[in-house]
C-alpha cells in the first residue's frame, strides 16, 4: 500500500490537532479525509490516505489579504507532487506515530542529506592550547598539543593530547615527529603542565557531592592524587575568565581559583528551626534553602564566590589565601618573583551596580566590569615572614591594590628576569560602558627587593588607538596571554589580536612600546599563537575556506621583523573527497565598504570604510546568498574557519560576514560610533554591504537569506522589519526581539541602557527603569516594525539563556504567528545563550540549512 499525504496551506497559522481559532475575517477551516485508490498496486489493502488539510489564515496586519489561489506549486505552500512516498519511505521517515513535531513529509530527504554532510564537518578535530618544552640540546624541544572533537552521541567534546618532538635543521628547517597516537584526557577539566615541563597537573572537577581531584603526574608516574572535600572548596574555575591555575617556580606549589565553600543553611525538622549545636537527631530533619545570592550570570550561573588557594602538591594540603574580602571575585592568579607578597591575581568588585549598590553584572564577555590588579602573601610561608597593612576601620589586611587608578587591570604577566609587571586594561569599555572596546597595555616596575610598601607607577606600553591609518596598526583586542609570551631577550610579546576582519599575531617589546605584526602581512588568513619556542613560534593559520593549519615561524634576524613560516604536517586523518571538493571549490575575499553620506557629527575613526568578508563558489555568482551576522555588537567574525558557515556554503550560498561599525579591529572611534545608534547605524552598515555586492553582480538580489545569534539576531529581525522586501529566509539564534522586555530579565540590564543611550547611559542604568525608558527601548527594539515582516522565520532558543532570556525569542516569534506569518521555533532545554552542546549546535544548524533550502529554492 502507498500512502499520499497532502498538506496544504496558506503561509498562515499551523493547524493543531484539527483546530483553528476562528474570527470574523477567517473562513472556516475544512477538515477532509478522502480516500484515494491506487490502482496500480495489486493488494488487499489497495487505498492509501490522503489528509488534505484546506487551511485559511487571517489577512496579515503588513498587506492586504491575499487574493491568491490556494493551491500553490512551491515548497511551504505545498506542491502535491513533491510529497508523494513509497511504502517504505513513508515508514523510513514518518513511524507510526506519524513525522516528528515540526518536520513534513518533504524536509525527510533534506533532513537526511543535509545531516549526513554536517556530521562530515562536525568530526573533524580542531586545535586547542599547546606547549612546548626546551631541552639541554638547543636543536630539538618537545611539542604536546591539545586537540577536540565533538562527540554527537555522548553529547560532549572530547580532549586529546598528542606529542612531538621537534628537531631543528641548520638551514632554519623544522621536522616534527608526531606520536603515532593521541592520548585522550576523560573527565578533565584542566590540564596544566610546570613550567620545567617535568611534571603536568590534571583537574578533575567535582560532581555532586565527590571531592575535587588534583593529579600530579610525573615522566613515567602518577606521583600524587589530592583530594579535597567540599567542605574545604568546590569546582576549580576553568574557563578564560576567572582561571588562575599556576606553578610556582620550584613547582612545589599551585595556586588557584575555586568556589568558596558553601555557606550554611538553615535546618528544619519536626520542632521548627534547628539550632546550631542543637543535639537533636538529623533523621527527620532537612535543609533549607537561605537567602538568595548573586552569581555572575550567563555560564556562572552555579557559580556565587571564585576564592583563591593554595595547595603543596607533595602533602596535599590546601590553604586558602586569608584577607581578601568577599565583595571580591578573584581570578588569574600568578606567582610573584622575589616578594614577600608571593601572588598577584585579578578581582573584579561585586558593587558594580546602579550607584555602585552590591550586584553581579553578567561577566561573560563583558570586559567593562571594573577590575584590578592585587598581590597577596603566600599562605605557607611562616606567620612572621607574612607582611600586613592597615585596611578600613582599623582592620588589618595582607592584600595590596596594585592599580587602584587605573579602572581595569587583567592578564598579569612577569617578565623573565622579574622586573616588569605587564598587564591588559579594558578601561575604554569600563569608562564608556560598552561591553567590549580597544584595550591598551601597561608595564609596572617590579621593586627589586620585592616591597611594595610605596606607590607602584604604571606606565603605558600600547595606548588605546583611536583612528588608525591605512592599513596601520587599529588598536589591542586581545582575548588572552600564553602563560608564557616572552621571546629570549625578556622584553618582547607575542599575543593574538584582531586587525580588522583578521586574527593576526603581534610582538610588543614592553620597554620600547615597539609593536610590529609577525603573522604574514599580505595575508587575508586569520593567524593564532599556539605557543613559543624559544624565539620561534608555533601557530595556526586557517580561513573560511581553509582548515586551521600548523605552522612553525622562524624569525629571518635579530634586527629585522619579517618572520619565516614553515607549515606542519600533522597526523590528522585526511578529509572525505566531498569536503576536500567543497573547499577547494570556493573563494574569499575582504571587501572595503565605503560609508555613504557619512555625518559631520561622526569621529574621522566612524568615517572609515568597515568591512565584510564574502565567500563564493569559483563556478558561479548566482548561487543565492545568505548575510552572516555577529553578535555583541563589539565583536567581530574573523577570516578563521568556521564549521558552522562552512556547512552553510557547502549547500551552494554564497556568504557576506558583516563586520559593521562597532566592530572590534576597526579603532576605538569606529566602535563607540554604534552604542545610541543600534537598530539605525548597524542595520544601514548591513544594507550598505549587500548593496555593494549587487552593485559589483555579485549575488542574485532576489535570493538573500539572514542569519544571526544575539545581536546579531537584534540585527536580523530588525532587517526583516525594516528592509521586509530584502530578504526571502531568516534564522535568528537566541535573538534581542525586545529590549523592554530583556531590560529586567537579562544578567546585563545595563548592556540595555548603554547600547541604546550611548555612554550616557551609565547616568541612567537603574533595576527600575522609567515609562520614558521603556518606551525608549521598545522603539529601538525590532518588535516595533514587526507588522511589516513578510518573511520566514526560524527561531532557536536556549531555555536557560540568562543572557537573552527565552521570553524574548517567544515574545516576537509568537507575535508572528499572531500576525499570520510563517515561522518556526525549537528551544533546547538544557543550553544558555550560546546554544553549543554538541547535539543542540549539531540540530541548530542543520535546522538553518534546511530551513533556507526550503526557502531559497523557490
Amino acid at each position: 500500500m502507498a500512502k499520499m499525504v497532502f498538506v496544504i496551506k496558506s503561509g498562515g497559522p499551523q493547524l493543531n490537532k484539527g483546530y483553528a481559532k476562528r474570527s470574523p475575517i477567517q473562513p472556516m477551516v475544512v477538515l477532509t479525509t478522502a480516500f484515494i485508490t491506487c490502482a496500480k498496486f495489486r493488494c488487499r489493502s489497495s487505498i492509501a490516505a490522503a489528509n488534505l488539510l484546506l487551511v485559511s489564515a487571517p489577512p496579515s496586519r503588513a498587506r492586504a489579504p491575499s487574493r491568491r489561489p490556494l493551491l500553490r506549486g512551491r515548497v511551504g505552500k505545498v506542491s502535491l507532487h513533491s510529497i508523494a512516498m513509497s511504502t517504505t519511505q513513508a515508514s523510513e521517515a514518518a513511524p507510526d506515530k506519524g513525522l516528528p513535531l515540526g518536520m513534513d513529509a518533504t524536509m525527510v530527504d533534506e533532513y537526511a542529506s543535509q545531516s549526513k554532510l554536517l556530521q562530515e564537518f562536525v568530526k573533524i578535530p580542531s586545535f586547542g592550547k599547546a606547549w612546548i618544552f626546551n631541552s639541554k640540546d638547543e636543536n630539538t624541544s618537545r611539542a604536546v598539543v591539545s586537540i577536540g572533537q565533538s562527540d554527537l552521541l555522548a553529547n560532549k567534546r572530547r580532549k586529546f593530547l598528542l606529542n612531538s618532538h621537534i628537531s631543528k635543521g641548520a638551514s632554519k628547517s623544522v621536522d616534527f615527529q608526531w606520536s603515532p597516537f593521541p592520548t585522550e584526557i576523560s573527565g578533565v577539566s584542566a590540564v596544566i603542565p610546570s613550567p620545567s615541563g617535568e611534571k603536568l597537573l590534571l583537574v578533575r572537577n567535582s560532581e555532586d557531592d565527590s571531592p575535587t581531584k588534583l593529579e600530579i603526574w610525573g615522566p613515567c608516574q602518577l606521583e600524587n592524587e589530592i583530594h579535597i572535600a567540599k567542605s574545604v572548596h568546590g569546582s576549580l574555575y576553568t574557563d578564560e575568565w576567572f582561571e588562575g591555575i599556576s606553578w610556582n617556580q620550584e613547582e612545589t606549589f599551585i595556586a588557584y581559583v575555586a568556589e568558596e565553600p558553601p555557606q550554611p543553611k538553615p535546618v528544619f525538622n519536626d520542632y521548627g528551626f534547628k539550632k546550631e549545636g542543637s543535639s537533636e537527631k538529623d533523621c527527620k530533619s532537612w535543609k533549607g534553602q537561605g537567602d538568595w545570592e548573586d552569581t555572575w550570570g550567563e555560564t556562572y550561573s552555579k557559580k556565587r564566590i571564585p576564592a583563591l588557594f593554595v595547595v603543596n602538591i607533595s602533602s596535599g594540603e590546601v590553604q586558602p589565601v586569608n584577607g581578601i574580602p568577599r565583595s571580591l571575585s578573584v581570578g588569574q592568579v600568578i606567582w610573584a618573583p622575589s616578594s614577600s607578597y608571593g601572588l598577584v591575581f585579578v578581582a573584579w568588585s561585586s558593587d558594580n551596580g546602579f550607584q555602585e549598590t552590591p550586584r553581579k553584572l553578567g561577566i561573560k564577555y563583558c570586559y567593562n566590569r571594573p577590575c584590578s590588579l592585587y598581590a597577596a602573601p603566600d599562605p605557607f610561608k611562616e606567620e612572621a615572614d607574612k607582611p600586613s597593612a592597615e585596611g578600613n576601620k582599623g582592620e588589618t589586611t595582607t592584600v595590596i591594590n596594585l592599580t587602584a587608578d587605573l579602572s581595569s587591570a587583567f592578564f598579569p604577566r612577569f617578565s623573565p628576569d622579574g622586573k616588569y609587571l605587564v598587564f591588559v586594561s579594558a578601561k575604554s569599555a569600563v569608562d564608556s560602558g560598552s561591553h567590549n572596546a580597544t584595550n591598551s597595555m601597561h608595564r609596572i616596575e617590579w621593586p627589586t627587593d620585592g616591597k611594595l610598601d610605596g606607590s607602584l607607577g604604571v606606565a603605558d606600553v600600547v595606548p588605546v588607538v583611536m583612528c588608525p591609518k591605512d592599513n596601520c596598526f587599529p588598536g589591542l583586542y586581545c582575548f588572552g596571554l600564553l602563560r608564557d609570551p616572552w621571546l629570549s631577550d625578556g622584553r618582547t610579546m607575542i599575543l593574538s589580536s584582531v586587525w580588522g576582519s583578521r586574527e593576526v599575531i603581534l610582538s610588543v617589546n614592553v620597554v620600547s612600546c615597539e609593536v610590529s605584526r609577525v603573522s604574514p602581512q599580505d595575508s587575508d588568513y586569520s593567524w593564532n599563537v599556539l605557543a613559543l619556542d624559544k624565539n620561534n613560534i608555533l601557530a595556526v593559520s586557517s580561513s573560511l575556506i581553509t582548515l586551521p593549519q600548523i605552522y612553525y615561524g622562524v624569525k629571518v634576524s635579530q634586527t629585522e621583523r619579517h618572520w619565516e613560516w614553515q607549515e606542519v604536517s600533522t597526523p590528522f586523518p585526511k578529509l572525505s573527497d566531498e569536503i576536500n571538493s567543497i573547499l577547494a571549490e570556493h573563494r574569499f575575499s575582504i571587501l572595503k565598504i565605503p560609508i555613504s553620506n557619512p555625518s559631520n557629527k561622526l569621529a574621522d575613526g566612524a568615517k572609515l570604510p568597515f568591512e565584510a568578508i564574502f565567500v563564493s563558489h569559483k563556478d558561479s555568482a548566482s548561487n543565492p546568498t545568505i548575510v552572516v551576522l555577529h553578535g555583541g555588537p563589539h565583536s567581530v567574525y574573523p577570516s578563521s574557519y568556521s564549521k558552522s558557515l562552512a556547512f552553510l556554503f557547502s549547500q551552494g550560498y554564497n556568504l557576506l560576514v558583516v563586520n559593521y561599525r562597532g566592530s572590534l579591529g576597526f579603532g576605538e572611534e569606529a566602535l563607540q560610533s554604534l552604542p545610541g545608534n543600534v537598530g539605525s547605524q548597524d542595520v544601514n552598515d548591513v544594507l550598505m554591504a549587500l548593496d555593494l555586492v549587487v552593485k559589483r553582480g555579485l549575488i542574485d538580489p532576489s535570493r538573500v537569506a539572514v542569519v544571526g545569534g544575539s545581536h546579531g539576531g537584534f540585527l536580523t529581525t530588525h532587517l526583516i522589519g525594516q528592509a521586509p522586501d530584502t530578504f526571502v529566509a531568516a534564522a535568528a539564534r537566541n535573538p534581542v526581539c525586545n529590549l523592554s522586555l530583556m531590560v529586567g530579565t537579562t544578567d546585563i540590564p545595563d548592556w540595555c541602557f548603554i547600547e541604546i543611550y550611548g555612554k550616557e547611559g551609565k547616568k541612567y542604568f537603574s533595576e527600575s527603569p522609567s515609562v520614558d525608558d521603556l518606551c525608549q527601548f521598545h522603539k529601538k527594539s525590532p518588535i516595533s516594525h514587526i507588522s511589516k515582516v513578510k518573511t520566514p522565520t526560524l527561531f532557536l532558543l536556549g531555555a536557560q539563556d540568562l543572557r537573552v532570556p527565552v521570553s524574548n525569542g517567544l515574545q516576537y516569534a509568537r507575535a508572528l504567528k499572531e500576525r499570520g506569518m510563517e515561522s518556526k521555533t525549537i528551544v533546547f532545554p538544557e543550553d544558555i545563550h550560546g546554544i553549543d552542546k554538541p547535539q543542540s549546535d549539531f540540530e541548530s544548524f542543520l535546522n538553518i540549512g534546511v530551513w533556507f533550502k526550503k526557502h531559497l529554492s523557490k
